[in-house]
């Protein structure tokens, strides 16, 4: 007899700069029934960031270990810096039909829709525009060289989000943005479609179409 998963995986997705961390870190007091996974990453700690709460941070060594003992359900290399996901966590959450959340770039997120595409939904935050992007970057003390690799990328990652997700918001309201994100994941939960966003549609044929 085949085993029907009633778990729910939300991959949460976004350019560099358009608050994602943020509106996870809402949303999980907001609906704190949701399971967060937390990556394991080989980039440096940044200022705030708490082990095993924003990241697990690990040595290029200690990470290259766990992809040769197959621990990650994914993994990718983002920035010249490497980010994985638990394949243990996630498959133990899923059995117990939990509601799991991930933050992960692009590559993971097919990742995770190839291995589980019947209950995967995968969310892309955008920024209201790739200037107002670059404005955010710098705030976060990033350098003008990396501002210009980034926003550079977000282009390209935008035009994939367009084709490859299920869902879009334009993160220009951060209340705003955390209802919708709560609306699609109570919709997708319980089965339900959702409305289009007529902002987010206006917004991807601005961004989409903009020169860098």
């Amino acid at each position: 007899m085949v085993k029907i998963m009633k778990g729910k995986i939300f991959v949460i997705s976004a350019p560099s700069g358009a608050g994602k961390t943020t509106l996870c870190k809402r949303l999980a007091k907001k609906l704190p029934a949701l399971f967060y996974s937390v990556s394991y990453t080989t980039r440096k700690r940044r200022p705030g960031e708490k082990e095993g709460i924003d990241y697990y941070f690990i040595s290029q060594k200690e990470f290259e270990k766990k992809i040769k003992k197959k621990e990650f359900a994914e993994w990718a290399e983002v920035y010249d810096n490497c980010y994985g996901t638990s394949a243990k966590f996630l498959k133990e959450s899923v059995s117990k039909n939990k509601k799991i959340v991930l933050s992960l770039d692009q590559q993971g997120a097919l990742q995770i829709k190839k291995k589980y595409p019947k209950i995967t939904s995968l969310i892309a935050i955008l920024p209201p525009s790739l200037e107002d992007l670059r404005k955010r970057l710098k705030k976060r003390g990033e350098t003008q060289k990396e501002i210009k690799k980034r926003t550079s990328v977000s282009s390209r990652e935008i035009k994939f989000f367009k084709e490859k997700y299920d869902y879009k918001i334009v993160n220009k309201d951060l209340d705003d943005s955390l209802e919708r994100l709560k609306e699609i994941i109570n919709s997708a939960t319980n089965n339900t479609r959702i409305k289009t966003d007529s902002t987010a549609v206006i917004a991807w044929q601005s961004l989409t179409s903009m020169k860098r």
